[in-house]
């Protein structure tokens, strides 16, 4: 029996729950620019799966990365954080 490999862990934050189950998490890291040795901040957005619908914009979370569930679907909520203090 082989082992499983190390899957991907990200943090972001929620910036869309509008579909069901499925949430897009915004993940942001800097990067040194090569010419100029400043850091410049990249973004990059997921969709990740939610199964209980359970996170809120701008709640704070970790996902991991797993199998394919869909078309853009690659990654699953492991845990919320810290929750949203924006009340809508």
């Amino acid at each position: 029996m082989r082992k499983r490999g190390m899957r991907r862990q990200l943090v972001g934050t929620i910036v869309s729950n509008k579909m069901d189950k499925t949430a897009i998490v915004m993940v942001e890291r800097l990067v040194k620019h090569r010419f100029y040795h400043k850091y410049v901040r990249k973004r990059s957005k997921f969709a990740a799966h939610d199964e209980g619908n359970v996170c809120q914009i701008g709640d704070k979370v970790s996902i991991t990365e797993s199998r394919p569930l869909s078309k853009t679907k690659r990654w699953r909520v492991n845990k919320i954080i810290a929750k949203s203090v924006l009340s809508l």
